[in-house]
């Protein structure tokens, strides 16, 4: 079994519950409240600034140009294709880029792209990818379920962000994630490989949070 194999298989219940999520599962059917969707884009525009920034750190952790360019690819794909539609979207909800710029990170927001950083900070090339690969990867598994809905991909509001990240492109991102930490898992150790293991499980609890926050609007309790 391959290591990503591995990671995927113990974290299905939390991906899972990811999946069944009345947010995403709203985005699919249509019927997600449109107040919703749209804290989530500005949350999300948020969290991406971050992950871009995570991503540019694997062409500083990253051995040879190989690796240097797929990373530089995730970057080009993520501030570019992610984040124009993010702003194509929040034009057409009547959100303008200022309000985009100035939107406080939520509590789990900011959680999340801290434990990011975090991580890719202290740790090895692998540990950085298991910590921004459940965003890429479960993004595309849930998209490519979305997209096989009737008439999800044709949504006025959500069809464009069902379309996006169950493109090929999208899963060709996700899918160069999943073999570069293969490659790199080859040559831990069993105690190095479980330390991957932990962050891949925790990102991906954060994952499902951000779809819980999402759909609860929560913002800080305190202004």
């Amino acid at each position: 079994m391959k290591f990503s194999e591995r990671i995927r298989k113990n974290a299905d219940p939390i991906w899972q519950a990811s999946h069944n999520h009345p947010f995403v599962q709203g985005i699919g059917h249509g019927t997600l409240e449109l107040e919703a969707f749209q804290y989530y884009m500005c949350q999300d525009y948020k969290y991406l600034i971050e992950y871009a920034r995570v991503i540019a750190l694997g062409t500083v952790l990253a051995p040879d140009l190989e690796t240097m360019s797929g990373f530089a690819k995730a970057l080009d794909e993520t501030l570019n294709s992610e984040m124009d539609l993010h702003r194509a979207y929040a034009k057409r909800l009547g959100i303008t880029q200022e309000q985009l710029e100035q939107t406080v990170p939520g509590p789990v927001t900011l959680a999340y792209s801290s434990a990011m950083m975090a991580e890719a900070q202290k740790g090895s090339l692998a540990e950085l990818i298991a910590a921004i690969l459940p965003c890429a990867w479960s993004y595309y598994e849930i998209g490519t379920a979305l997209a096989n809905i009737s008439g999800a991909t044709e949504h006025e509001a959500y069809g464009e962000w069902v379309k996006m990240y169950s493109s090929p492109e999208f899963g060709a991102i996700a899918d160069w994630l999943i073999a570069k930490l293969d490659e790199l898992a080859a040559e831990k150790s069993e105690a190095e490989l479980d330390r991957i293991e932990t962050i891949f499980m925790n990102t991906s609890r954060y994952e499902y949070m951000f779809w819980d926050m999402a759909y609860k609007q929560e913002n800080w309790p305190i202004g």
